[in-house]
């Protein structure tokens, strides 16, 4: 990283060497000085998309990252980092494509991460398939830490599989995170027409149903253990956001709306386990609206104060 001048040359503001080590911070960040940086492609001043060689899912899959306004010109800082998870048939550009993001956070000291959860967006351990889960929690922290100065504080969020990967994650992986908070995601796998849900999201990718965790039946304690709500106990401790609409009564296009009814149960009964287990959590469950951007959208930035209390930056 290029060091910054002793002194401006006369004429020059301090102003323009700013930006020009800012500059230079970001040129050296994505040049091909390392076999990190050949696999970065720049998107924007603060924007790129990392290709990371993944063991777990025996390939190499993108992972999107907003960096902090400061990154170039902080060598020595180290940041919390907001991963943000993709729901069902999207991939991991959504959260940019859907949403402000990248306005929202900058001049916040934090790195957002966006990784990939493949076509079904949900972030599990596949049955003899890929571990999306390994990938999110192991190797995508560990580039992150290495390479983008990432500390160890992190939160997750996520729409609706994404919703589900969030929670999960948390659950699965007590302490791994600071806070998690969910937007119409699926929260009780095994809640009456929930397995059915899941078996369509994985068929429509042409994938065998029983590919995710088996047959809901048969390997009901598969089922299980990938379940939030049944690992729910792991989540103690862990700062909590949890949104759900009810689909009664939207206009326009039926189905985000039947979709979001079909998930209100699973998400109540969700809430009630926290409850019963003295798990505290700041809940939104509200009439109406669709498994939709239209409503994910406000409900992220009604869920920013707990996500920026638990990773420290400003609200």
């Amino acid at each position: 990283m290029p060091h910054l001048p002793q002194q401006p040359a006369a004429g020059v503001s301090r102003r323009t060497v700013a930006r020009a080590t800012a500059a230079a911070g970001l040129a050296a960040l994505f040049g091909a000085a390392t076999g990190t940086a050949r696999a970065a492609t720049r998107l924007g001043p603060r924007t790129l998309d990392v290709s990371v060689p993944s063991a777990a899912l025996g390939r190499s899959a993108p992972v999107r990252l907003i960096l902090p306004s400061d990154f170039g010109t902080r060598p020595e800082k180290k940041y919390p980092v907001l991963y943000l998870l993709h729901g069902a048939h999207d991939d991991y550009t959504s959260w940019t494509r859907e949403t402000d993001i990248e306005a929202f956070t900058a001049g916040r000291d934090l790195i957002v991460a966006m990784p990939d959860a493949g076509p079904t967006g949900i972030p599990s351990v596949w049955r003899g398939g890929p571990d999306y889960e390994t990938f999110q929690m192991k190797e995508v922290p560990a580039l992150l830490a290495r390479d983008y100065r990432a500390s160890g504080t992190r939160a997750v969020a996520g729409v609706s599989t994404g919703g589900y990967g969030a929670m999960a994650h948390a659950a699965r992986h007590p302490g791994a995170f600071t806070a998690a908070a969910s937007y119409s995601g699926i929260l009780d796998t095994t809640a009456p027409g929930v397995p059915a849900i899941m078996d369509a999201i994985v068929a429509r990718e042409n994938l065998p149903a029983a590919s995710l965790w088996g047959n809901p039946v048969f390997n009901l304690l598969t089922w299980r253990d990938f379940n939030p709500r049944a690992r729910a106990t792991g989540l103690r401790g862990t700062a909590l956001y949890v949104s759900q609409g009810s689909g009664v009564g939207g206009g326009g296009d039926p189905l985000p709306g039947i979709l979001e009814s079909a998930l209100w149960p699973s998400a109540q009964g969700f809430a009630r386990t926290l409850a019963l287990m003295g798990v505290p959590a700041t809940t939104h469950f509200y009439g109406g609206g669709g498994h939709d951007w239209a409503h994910w959208k406000p409900e992220f930035r009604a869920s920013w104060p707990v996500l920026a209390r638990a990773l420290g930056v400003p609200e």
